[in-house]
């Protein structure tokens, strides 16, 4: 059983491709990773370029799809205070199957360890990491890479 409240979603025309656990075990592992206490939780949500396109336009501006989307429950020093009951909600990952793919074929590499590098990504980003600036980009890229070796 894991530490930790993962809640994986999946669009059903991508369900038959994807692994839940699979999902799971890679978002575990950037918790592990980053020393996370037990009960954070997060969701990730699989699904198509049109959902993440409204996503990325109605919440960023940006009027095209994407890879991967982060919404952080906390930023900065502006976070609810949660008691200690109540696990730590880190936020939502959303995710572009198609994108996930037609990048794989790209650089040349399974879908899944596209997929892998993607969730990666997502928790880093929920969990405070950019890449905005070039020594923030170079940080958080080698962790990904940390990260996504530590998987095998």
């Amino acid at each position: 059983m894991s530490p930790y409240q993962i809640d994986v979603q999946i669009a059903p025309e991508f369900s038959e491709n994807l692994s839940v656990e699979g999902i799971r075990r890679v978002a575990q592992a950037v918790l592990a990773h980053q020393g996370q206490p037990e009960g954070t939780a997060l969701t990730i949500v699989i699904t198509d370029d049109t959902q993440v396109h409204q996503l990325n336009r109605q919440f960023r501006g940006v009027d095209r799809p994407t890879d991967v989307l982060a919404f952080a429950a906390r930023e900065g020093k502006e976070s609810f205070i949660t008691p200690e009951e109540v696990p730590l909600y880190l936020g939502d990952v959303i995710i572009s199957y198609p994108t996930a793919q037609a990048q794989a074929a790209e650089y040349g590499h399974s879908v899944q360890r596209e997929l892998a590098l993607l969730i990666i990504h997502g928790c880093l980003h929920l969990l405070g990491y950019d890449h905005e600036e070039e020594k923030e980009r170079q940080r958080m890229w080698a962790l990904q890479e940390e990260i996504l070796q530590g998987l095998g």
